[in-house]
């Protein structure tokens, strides 16, 4: 045991430091710490380059889609943006209809008053402060954990205040960097109006489909392309037809020199969440709790909704997005496990905190500072997995109903009613909301659908939580239904004003509160939110304060331990870049993968049985004929993707990949299977990330689409090929010939 021991505490030791991809970069200190070790290993520019408050940068090209749901980039002067397919899939699929199916078929705008609006905003960073000082100033170590929260949120709020005040569409946001040791202020323009302009079928923008979800090799054409509008005046402004394309201060050139291997590859983007800190407890509640009960519920949830897809088209394009989206983290955290156990991230997490207490405990003064740390952690998970399963169960399964989180929008009507039902312009204004909040909830909704799926998820709540634990209306379900949910879910459906829309339009014309006590949808969500408030949430927020100072102390500690590291903060939605070479990995024994797919890949695959690996007859086509152009790679072949070492995770997708020279070579579209406990524990010789490859998205604007004039609106660059002089063979001077004589004239 004392031999594993040591051997997984110099393995861990080994990894101490960022090793080559790991990082994910506040922009504002990259020439402190980062500047040479790009250069190094091929940027060819500046941190300047990167992130400037003096002039056009890569920063202001780069795009927060919604609050940071994806990335984009923008690529050219009319502010064209370019972002993954599973990006704009919500988008596509709200603009489909049976009738025009563009999420099956694809779209391209010819002409710009073809173009549609996409329902979703995007941002682009103006500054970072490092507000840490202003905030410490404040802060004394007589507080309390919930009095320094307080503090912290006041000033944040201020400082929010501070930085829009008076500047329309300027948002703030204010985050606690590692751990709550340190605060930054990252502020935004945003742009309301953005219009789809381009999306390929859904065969090749989900090429593969759950199956190659998250796998190397990958042959997915993951992108869709958008366009940025602006008031005449060039300031954001919500959609109008006078309105004019955005003219972006930088726009990223397209490089079709493609890639090799040990290429220098950067990201930019807003990573959403990671958990790298986190310690060996928190390791094993997820392993043993949550992430099963996440993997149970949704596969279950899957199965219905697949179902009813299936049978019947309408519900295939409504439920599309909901799939999709509950799909992508039902594998996630099924390789999440996998991966935490194969790379023995406890053993590693321990290993971790075993040294760590024993530099605290070497020093009075240490200990002192931070000796309750270990026991803050240990404590409060203990007290949080009292709760963990029912709260997740309650998240996903009980909130997993469409119906019950729609009564979650009649609960301030339901209050305001029951406070004073005669203030008629308050209620004219909620019910306004809320008929808004029903066009668009009834669009993309099918009631028989959601009544499988609220009966699974309640049964499931029966069967798998602890009876204290479950809402109340469980007890109604066994004694009036027998413990039938189906029954239940079917007297629910059919009486309630949330699951038809004609009871629910009727009801919003004339308010009641009476209706609302008796409705069997909002008596459920009114149970799941008095059980999630006043039991578990209230349960999970007490131990969460011990976890928080853990964590704050813990971090505060490691960075005193090693203050020669480069430390960089958890992912937050904020701005980060991530920057190291394309290089192929080998995931086990006797097990190579290459750096690149191409088209014959997709040929390999094809399925033309399987709606994930059914090739569109055009593209078949073209692939057969060779017909690349200029997009084919050295030998002839269409590049479709192509893998890096740069650390990634959700919201990074649709981010660009950026090579030495500030070109754009890719969008990053996915993590790779073997390091799925990457969020958690960076693997270098794992981690990879997926990007289709930029030659790929023009290929199919180009040759497939037939969209040309979308490619001759950005900047594609090209290194000219040199063609090396054929030396001439020397060859002997032909012999001079022989003298002509003249003839001799006789006298």
């Amino acid at each position: 045991m004392k031999k594993i021991f040591t051997l997984l505490l110099v393995s861990f030791l080994a990894v101490g430091s960022a090793m080559a991809g790991e990082g994910m970069w506040l922009l504002n200190k990259l020439k402190q710490v980062n500047k040479a070790r790009m250069r190094e290993l091929g940027f060819k520019l500046s941190a300047e380059d990167i992130y400037s408050l003096n002039k056009a940068s890569m920063k202001d090209a780069v795009a927060r889609l919604g609050g940071g749901f994806c990335s984009g980039e923008v690529v050219s002067a009319d502010g064209l943006l370019l972002t993954n397919h599973h990006c704009g899939f919500d988008a596509i699929q709200g603009l489909s209809t049976l009738e025009d199916d563009i999420l099956t078929n694809g779209f391209w705008a010819l002409k710009r008053d073809q173009e549609r609006p996409a329902g979703f905003s995007v941002s682009f960073l103006q500054y970072i402060t490092d507000v840490s000082d202003t905030v410490r100033s404040l802060l004394n170590g007589a507080m309390s954990e919930s009095q320094r929260d307080s503090v912290i949120q006041v000033v944040g709020q201020a400082l929010e205040g501070q930085a829009t005040e008076g500047k329309p569409h300027i948002e703030a946001d204010f985050k606690s960097m590692f751990e709550g040791n340190e605060f930054y202020l990252f502020v935004y323009k945003t742009y309301p109006d953005v219009r789809l302009v381009g999306t390929p079928p859904n065969a090749i923008g989900k090429f593969g489909g759950d199956t190659d979800n998250w796998q190397w090799p990958r042959h997915t054409g993951d992108f869709s392309m958008f366009r940025i509008y602006t008031g005449p005046d060039g300031e954001p402004a919500a959609y109008d037809a006078a309105n004019i394309p955005f003219k972006p201060q930088y726009h990223f050139p397209i490089s079709l020199d493609g890639v090799k291997k040990g290429d220098f590859s950067m990201i930019m983007g807003f990573p959403g969440s990671t958990d790298r800190f986190l310690n060996s407890d928190g390791v094993k509640l997820a392993l043993d709790v949550e992430q099963p009960a996440r993997v149970k519920v949704r596969g279950e949830k899957l199965e219905i909704l697949k179902k009813h897809m299936n049978a019947n088209d309408a519900v295939r394009l409504k439920y599309a997005s909901k799939y999709a989206q509950i799909a992508n983290y039902w594998k996630y955290f099924i390789g999440q496990q996998k991966g935490l156990k194969r790379q023995h991230v406890f053993d590693k997490k321990k290993a971790q905190e075993d040294v760590l207490m024993a530099w605290v405990d070497a020093d009075a003064t240490r200990k002192a500072n931070y000796a309750e740390l270990a026991n803050d952690l240990s404590s409060g998970y203990a007290e949080r997995g009292k709760y963990e399963k029912a709260s997740t169960y309650m998240q996903e399964a009980a909130f997993g109903s469409e119906a019950v989180v729609f009564g979650f929008r009649l609960y301030g009507l339901m209050m305001q009613l029951e406070k004073d039902p005669k203030d008629a312009a308050r209620i004219g204004m909620m019910t306004g909301r809320i008929k808004e909040m029903a066009r668009n909830f009834w669009k993309d909704y099918d009631p028989a659908t959601d009544e499988e799926v609220t009966a699974a998820m309640f049964k499931l709540i029966h069967d798998d939580v602890d009876p204290a634990q479950q809402p109340d209306i469980m007890a109604s379900v066994a004694k009036k239904y027998k413990g039938d949910f189906s029954k239940w879910a079917a007297a629910m459906f059919k009486t309630s004003i949330i699951t038809d829309s004609t009871r629910l339009m009727a009801f919003l014309a004339k308010p009641s509160l009476k209706v609302l006590e008796k409705d069997m949808a909002m008596a459920t969500t009114l149970s799941c939110l008095n059980e999630y408030r006043g039991v578990l949430a209230t349960g999970i927020d007490a131990s969460q304060v011990k976890i928080d100072r853990g964590y704050r102390l813990m971090v505060a500690a490691m960075r005193e331990k090693d203050p020669g590291k480069l430390w960089y903060p958890n992912a937050n939605s904020t701005e980060r870049l991530t920057y190291g070479q394309v290089n192929p990995y080998s995931p086990a024994d006797a097990v190579f993968y290459d750096y690149f797919t191409t088209h014959e890949g997709i040929l390999q695959k094809e399925d033309p049985t399987s709606d994930e690996f059914n090739v569109p007859k055009r593209e078949k086509e073209l692939f057969l004929a060779k017909d690349f152009g200029r997009y084919a790679n050295a030998d002839g072949n269409l590049p479709i993707c192509f893998i890096s070492e740069n650390d990634i995770t959700g919201g990074n997708s649709g981010s660009p990949v950026i090579n030495g020279n500030g070109e754009l070579i890719g969008i990053a579209f996915d993590g790779n299977w073997e390091a799925m406990s990457g969020d958690i524990s960076y693997e270098p010789e794992l981690q990879r990330t997926i990007s289709v490859d930029i030659r790929y998205v023009l290929w199919i604007i180009d040759k497939f689409a037939g969209a040309r004039h979308l490619v001759d609106e950005m900047t594609l660059v090209q290194t000219p090929k040199v063609v090396p002089a054929i030396p001439v063979e020397a060859t002997p001077a032909p012999p001079a010939p022989a003298p002509v004589k003249q003839p001799v004239k006789k006298r």
